[in-house]
């Protein structure tokens, strides 16, 4: 037998705020493990052409592609929500309605910056 669930469960409702917080917490930590990326690619330049070119290879599968757009997305995410974040440190941007605003235009720009970067890298720029 299960027990009850506590009403306030049943009426809750997520908020552009709360979701934003959550995606905050989670693009922190996939973003410090993106590093580990960006260390294996540093150590492919230094260890030859041959290295290189094997890892770069790599980057062309779907799958691999993938990953790398959604470590794009949660850099950009992570970086822009910190800016949010700074204001609101000294008190801008902390009322209701701004905060669910800033939530959306960082968004937003995220989804902006994501494609710009991965079509800047598509056309070969």
């Amino acid at each position: 037998m299960s027990s009850p669930l506590s009403p306030h469960l049943q009426v809750y409702r997520w908020q552009i705020t709360s979701i934003l917080s959550i995606l905050h917490r989670i693009t922190g930590i996939v973003s410090s493990l993106g590093v580990i990326i960006l260390i294996i690619f540093l150590y492919s330049i230094s260890a030859g052409e041959e290295t290189f070119q094997f890892i770069i290879s790599l980057s062309e599968n779907i799958f691999i592609r993938a990953i790398l757009i959604g470590l794009t997305f949660s850099y950009l995410f992570y970086f822009l929500n910190c800016l949010r974040h700074l204001f609101w440190d000294v008190g801008i941007g902390l009322e209701l309605n701004t905060a669910k605003l800033t939530g959306w235009i960082t968004i937003l720009f995220t989804v902006l910056l994501t494609v710009l970067f991965w079509f800047l890298i598509m056309i070969g720029y």
